[in-house]
């Protein structure tokens, strides 16, 4: 093993993935970042791309695709972390999402690995409405999701990618769990509207059924898994059991989330939102 640390960061091209590997290379840490798509590859369904990268890392960043709640996570969970710990790694840090049941058992998995472990259980990402998911709603003028006015205490994914740098760097986060939340609970209407505002344009929430949306992921030609799961985040997850902003990125970093209304400032800057005119 290699006297400088090296991290091996998973989900390189996604959200918290990649704002976790920069962070760590900006540090100036050894960092492989892998995913399908990166020479060496990784992939959660080939096991026979673990080893590869695995070998001669101290900790890694664990971001499960597609999600945690997925049946069957648990067990590729506790395989991938067996096949880490006979590598030598000493550290996992995965991210779980915030109030998923489906998701304990991977977390249990993690927990009973052999390996030091911290969990970062997160609330949904500001992210989801400027890079992907409800991207094209917002620049088409209507998100219409079945929401209702359940609030939700969103969380910016760099934040969620400070935490898991803070967590893999320093050892006093071993063991721990963490809920990580932004600090101010609000509906989707409620993002929308700010949105709007930050993007001076005219954006609507548009409330619908849980059927609704089902039957709008079909005309998109969404796969009947990736429908699953959409329903399942959008009726038992966002069924308000987690409204309540928590302290833990305070706790982690020593200072407040990132707010909504900063973060629709700055992406709004970019022209992210703005009306495509049609051609």
């Amino acid at each position: 093993m290699s006297q400088k640390p090296r991290f091996l960061v998973l989900g390189a091209t996604a959200k918290t993935g990649r704002r976790v590997a920069e962070k760590l290379q900006n540090l100036g840490h050894s960092v492989v970042a892998v995913s399908r798509s990166t020479t060496p590859v990784f992939d959660w369904t080939k096991p026979d791309t673990w080893d590869a990268v695995l070998h001669d890392i101290d900790a890694v960043y664990v971001t499960f695709q597609p999600d945690l709640a997925v049946p069957g996570s648990d067990k590729i969970i506790a395989d991938f972390a067996k096949r880490a710990v006979s590598h030598g790694v000493k550290h996992l840090v995965m991210l779980s999402g915030r109030g998923e049941e489906a998701a304990e058992d991977a977390e249990d998995a993690l927990r009973t690995s052999g390996a030091d472990w911290t969990i970062l259980r997160a609330n949904w990402f500001f992210q989801n409405f400027s890079e992907d998911f409800f991207l094209p709603y917002i620049i088409q003028g209507t998100l219409a999701l079945p929401a209702g006015n359940t609030p939700e205490p969103f969380i910016d994914t760099d934040d969620i990618a400070d935490c898991a740098v803070e967590a893999l760097l320093n050892p006093a986060h071993i063991g721990k769990t963490y809920t990580l939340s932004g600090a101010e609970a609000l509906t989707f209407a409620e993002a929308t509207a700010i949105i709007a505002n930050a993007a001076k344009r005219d954006i609507v929430f548009h409330p619908i059924t849980l059927e609704q949306l089902d039957m709008g992921l079909v005309m998109d030609g969404v796969p009947d898994d990736g429908r699953e799961l959409i329903r399942y985040l959008f009726s038992e997850v966002l069924d308000g059991r987690n409204s309540a902003p928590t302290d833990d990125v305070q706790r982690i970093l020593g200072r407040a989330p990132k707010s909504f209304r900063t973060y629709t400032s700055d992406a709004a800057k970019t022209g992210v939102w703005d009306a495509q005119e049609n051609n």
